[in-house]
């Protein structure tokens, strides 16, 4: 909440007739996803955009060999912008006995549109759902026989392509009551995130080389400012326009101009839908589980 504050103290600088509202929500936990979801049904009666951006990538591993391998090859350009071969990460149960990068990157964010259906489908009145995703985001990672990647090295890319997956999914079950969804790429962003990749000092050593490898790529968004311009390119736009199976790219010249160009995604319809379904069917379990969990703290409150 003190980041978000300071957030909020920034915009009403450069914008003080904004009226900036905070939310506690943690999308790694159902409960506090269904609090934070009732308390914007209590204040609000419509939600216009609804930006999912929140993910982690916990315990990053680095393939050294490969990274270094890669370095020095005419597959640098690639290996920075999707990490394929280079990352793996150790996932953990959260409370919910969920897998904690499935939850937060994925099902929390679905949990929280289910919840807010009310607000958001609305036939006379479009509303906007953006996902961010990444490069990152690779079928290969991701298994219908293992959506949370439990058995898997790969979370954070399973996660991403699952959220890929989904927004076609919603379009087409939601756009007929007043629903879009969308997904970005914001290119390779140097952020927390990112920086807990490596030790500081290899950064020192590698961004030189990054800022020169920008000039022949437009992958390389490196700030975050650059990095959102496919999340406002989106905002301008008519939902009909948009393409349910694109990404929408957020890219940066080698000049320095920042664009939005849209990338086909490699989805399978009939796979989107499986995993809709089985979405749906956690849904049902985890919002179980919760009830009972609340019924026991109950219950051992009258006791007391």
């Amino acid at each position: 909440m003190q980041r978000a504050e300071a957030a909020r103290s920034a915009l009403l600088t450069s914008l003080p007739d904004a009226h900036v509202d905070l939310l506690h929500l943690d999308v790694g936990s159902a409960q506090s996803v269904l609090a934070a979801a009732q308390e914007v049904k209590a204040r609000y009666n419509r939600i216009d955009f609804l930006y999912l951006n929140a993910g982690i990538m916990p315990n990053p591993q680095l393939n050294v060999k490969a990274f270094f391998k890669g370095l020095f090859s005419r597959n640098v350009i690639n290996m920075f912008a999707t990490a394929e071969g280079l990352l793996t990460q150790q996932d953990l149960l959260n409370s919910d006995g969920l897998q904690e990068v499935f939850a937060t990157n994925l099902f929390g964010h679905f949990l929280l549109i289910r919840e807010l259906e009310p607000l958001l489908c609305e036939a006379d009145h479009a509303s906007r759902i953006v996902w961010t995703s990444s490069s990152n985001a690779r079928r290969s990672a991701f298994s219908m026989e293992d959506i949370q990647h439990r058995n898997g090295t790969e979370p954070y890319s399973s996660s991403k392509y699952a959220s890929d997956m989904l927004s076609l999914a919603l379009n087409r079950h939601k756009n007929s009551q007043g629903l879009f969804s969308s997904v970005i790429c914001p290119g390779l962003v140097m952020t927390n995130l990112t920086y807990g990749i490596l030790p500081s000092f290899f950064w020192t050593i590698i961004m030189p080389i990054m800022w020169l490898i920008r000039i022949f790529t437009n992958t390389f968004t490196l700030t975050p400012y650059n990095g959102a311009e496919a999340l406002h390119w989106l905002f301008l736009q008519k939902p009909e326009s948009l393409d349910p199976r694109a990404k929408y790219h957020s890219l940066t010249s080698g000049l320095g101009t920042n664009y939005t160009q849209p990338h086909p995604m490699d989805i399978d319809e009939g796979m989107s839908e499986d995993l809709y379904s089985e979405l749906l069917e956690l849904e049902k379990v985890v919002r179980k589980i919760l009830s009972e969990r609340n019924a026991d703290k109950e219950a051992n409150g009258q006791r007391e």
